[in-house]
């Protein structure tokens, strides 16, 4: 059907709010949509659109097929059930507020990357009535963002929601003691400057310790003066790197008294208003080092003869609503913080250990109070129905996943002995039949090894280990996500609002890059707007056990996008499932928390159920417990990269087997997989030739011999320098450069690609 396009202007484009009387013939032009797309983030739904331009019938049929050629145009991205102009700034986001301009308005930037160019600025809107909070430079805040049509000031507005809490005064620093005797804070970030301590002010701290103080205020002249606070180790150690990623990124890792208070004043759950399951051994299967037991398992075979070889399986999980009630200081601090964040030697909890190693860990032998879901599965793993309860129970044991997973290989031990026909072997049983289930469902199937650093008793690493993956971890998984599953289904059926767990599907522009980038090996991947988890899986069965298994899988993980919380349901792609709910993790998550209280609620199970002032504020909470998430993963990951380089930093010149894990156009990333350390190379070093880079192929190639380095290359690598305070490793290139997977046309066009995009205005190449 040919298109009929609206020679209006801009000025004429109609929102939701100023909707007109138009022409049945109506249809507006790309521009019109494009521009209504960003000045509305939040109604820019399919639905949204077509009802602002009046379209009915055939003409929303036609918007659909724009909007996909927008998207596939690179235009728009999709994001959740909205969409948005590529590029563009969340319609939430966390916002750094860093001046003003000549007006006094506050002025922000988003604290994550928005595209590829300079961030965007924010304008601050504040409440004139002084009712919502009131920020100044220097804060964090989480807001809503709007489009300017301002083409000379800033990009956006927002209106901030919540004001996260200031940082104290106090900063890190080395503590060194000098030739002359005199003391020294040499900064831990680059920004601050040099501090002088007297001795009064010590405080116990020696040379090479990691130490927190306060700077006093500036003097006319000579450096500024700090005092100790408190030393919180030496340098080498695992507490004092961790410390550093805890300061870094702002967690709160020190409950306030009155948080500590509350907790201690809490008194234990009692069996009134609950199911008595005591008598049902329920086991808990964790890690070995595992402080808190929030979850416990049960099967067995489905008595109903109309279900023959179907399976019940009961989840109960820790029932932290109980003692966690909203607008608590304990909520507070949960929300504040919202997950638990794991190093190495610590774990920084979400809740105090009064709440989350005691009450709420369902420990062996010990009364706790749970909310249960009770799954039955038919004999092919489908899900015939659920019910969910409130209940006390006791456990029968505490397992490790080794422990369990020997016990079922034919080694049972003490305590797993007198239960393995009774628990162990109908837990099997179930998860055998659950597993049918999951192999139907196909969710994306990558294999990622997950290293974990073993410490000596002094903090110091030790060595990095791979644990084996066990049938036993993959059934506690499997048995979880159909729990969460019940959840959301149970919500949604009772219109209870919640906070799902979403993960999209990869736009448009990461599949034709994933596309373009498998036929420089050969390999196809089918066109369309709604790819699935299986054809992902399709490729990497394709390329088992051949050269490039490692480069696809690594290219496909990082087509993917990234999981986070919404209270609006676009499903989890990656597990193939349409709705999806965190259930069960309350200790350490706060969006499971608030599942449970929607469960509460929801279900008529008594006191600590989801208000209604909770229900309105879930997109807030969403968007603060996603952020807190990405802060964790961070955190975690800065930890793990100092701990490594401080642990190499004695191995300079020494030569190590390596994987290229990231090609930029300045150089190659590698991985040391027997450590899962990240170093770079620059491409200056790699000498012999003028290397060009290609995005498609992920490569770097020589203009004159065409060979290079490929993502997930094997290489060898000689380490150069080390930089522990930083986590930085660099390395030299050992290997020399080879022939590139592909035909001699992938080559010459993706050299043509890099010739035209070094002739542009700002780009530079260099010659080696």
């Amino acid at each position: 059907m040919a298109r009929r396009e609206s020679g209006r202007s801009h000025g004429d484009l109609r929102t939701a709010d100023t909707r007109a009387k138009v022409k049945d013939d109506y249809r507006p032009s790309r521009d019109e949509i494009l521009r209504y797309i960003a000045e509305n983030p939040d109604r820019s739904g399919k639905r949204d659109i077509a009802k602002a331009f009046a379209l009915r019938g055939e003409d929303r049929i036609w918007l659909k097929d724009v909007l996909r050629d927008l998207q596939d145009e690179g235009l728009l991205t999709k994001e959740r059930k909205r969409l948005a102009r590529v590029g563009s700034l969340a319609h939430v986001a966390v916002l750094d507020i860093f001046g003003r301009d000549a007006d006094g308005v506050l002025l922000a930037h988003p604290t994550e990357a928005v595209g590829n160019g300079e961030p965007p600025v924010i304008a601050i809107r504040v409440s004139r009535g002084g009712g919502g909070p009131t920020p100044g430079i220097g804060d964090r805040v989480l807001a809503k963002t709007f489009p300017t049509d301002d083409a000379t000031g800033p990009a956006y507005t927002g209106r901030v929601m919540k004001i996260f809490e200031k940082r104290t005064d106090a900063v890190l620093g080395v503590f060194r003691v000098l030739q002359d005797g005199t003391f020294r804070i040499e900064p831990v970030e680059r920004r601050q400057p040099e501090l002088v301590v007297d001795k009064e002010f010590q405080n116990g701290a020696k040379n090479g310790d990691l130490v927190e103080v306060e700077p006093a205020r500036a003097s006319r002249y000579g450096l500024p003066r700090a005092k100790v606070l408190a030393v919180l180790g030496s340098l080498t150690s695992e507490k004092a790197v961790s410390m550093i990623a805890i300061h870094a990124h702002d967690i709160p890792h020190i409950f306030p008294a009155d948080v500590t208070a509350e907790a201690e004043a809490v008194k234990p759950a009692t069996l009134a208003g609950r199911e008595d399951w005591r008598e049902l051994p329920l086991v808990t299967i964790d890690p070995a080092d595992a402080k808190d037991h929030d979850d416990a398992v049960f099967a067995t075979a489905d008595p109903d003869e109309k279900n023959p070889g179907g399976v019940v399986v009961t989840v109960a999980i820790a029932d932290v609503a109980a003692y966690v009630r909203y607008g608590t200081a304990l909520d507070r601090e949960a929300l504040k913080r919202g997950n638990s964040v794991y190093f190495p030697d610590r774990v920084v909890p979400m809740l105090p250990e009064r709440i989350s190693n005691d009450l709420c860990s369902l420990r062996e032998g010990q009364d706790r109070p749970a909310l249960a879901v009770r799954m039955t599965f038919s004999a092919d793993g489908r899900k015939l129905r659920h019910s969910f309860h409130r209940i006390m129970m006791k456990s029968a044991a505490k397992l490790a996943y080794r422990q369990a997973q020997t016990a079922i290989d034919g080694a049972p031990d003490d305590k797993t002995g007198p239960i393995l026909d009774t628990v162990m072997k109908p837990l099997w049983d179930a998860y055998a039949v659950v597993k049918r289930g999951r192999e139907t469902r196909q969710p994306l199937e990558l294999e990622l090894p997950e290293r974990k650093i073993l410490l000596k008793e002094d903090g110091t690493v030790d060595r990095v280990v791979v644990p084996e993956r066990l049938d036993a971890h993959k059934l506690i998984e499997e048995f979880m996500i159909q729990a969460n599953v019940a959840a959301a289904e149970t919500l949604e059926a009772k219109r209870q609002a919640l906070v799902y767990r979403i993960h999209d599907a990869p736009s448009l522009a990461k599949q034709e890059s994933l596309r373009e980038f498998l036929q420089t090996l050969g390999l196809s991947l089918a066109r369309g707007a709604q790819m699935r988890p299986n054809q992902f899986n399709g490729i990497l069965d394709r390329v088992r056990g051949a050269d490039h298994e490692g480069l696809v899988n690594e290219v496909v993980l990082r087509t993917q996008m990234q999981a986070e919380y919404s209270p609006s349901n676009i499903g989890h792609f990656g597990l193939n499932l349409k709705r999806y709910a965190h259930f069960t993790s309350p200790i350490r998550r706060y969006a499971d928390l608030i599942v449970h209280r929607g469960l509460i609620a929801a279900l008529g199970f008594g006191a600590g159920g989801l208000t209604q002032d909770e229900a309105e504020r879930l997109e807030e909470v969403s968007a603060l417990i996603s952020a807190t998430e990405r802060r964790a993963m961070a955190a975690e990951r800065d930890t793990v990269d100092r701990l490594i380089a401080a642990y190499l930093a004695e191995r300079v010149d020494d030569c190590f087997d390596a994987r290229i894990s990231g090609v930029t156009k300045s150089g190659l990333f590698v991985q040391l997989p027997q450590y899962g350390a990240d170093g770079f190379i620059p491409v200056s070093s790699l000498g012999g030739d003028y290397y060009i880079y290609d995005e498609t192929a992920r490569s770097l190639f020589g203009e004159r011999t065409g060979k290079g380095y490929q993502l997930a290359d094997r290489v060898e690598v000689r380490l150069i320098e080390v930089a522990p305070m930083a986590g930085a490793m660099r390395f030299e290139m050992l290997t020399d450069p080879k022939p590139l997977p592909g035909s001699k046309r992938s080559f010459h066009k993706a050299k043509g690609r890099a010739r035209a995009s070094q002739s542009r205005p700002g780009s530079r190449g260099r010659r080696r």
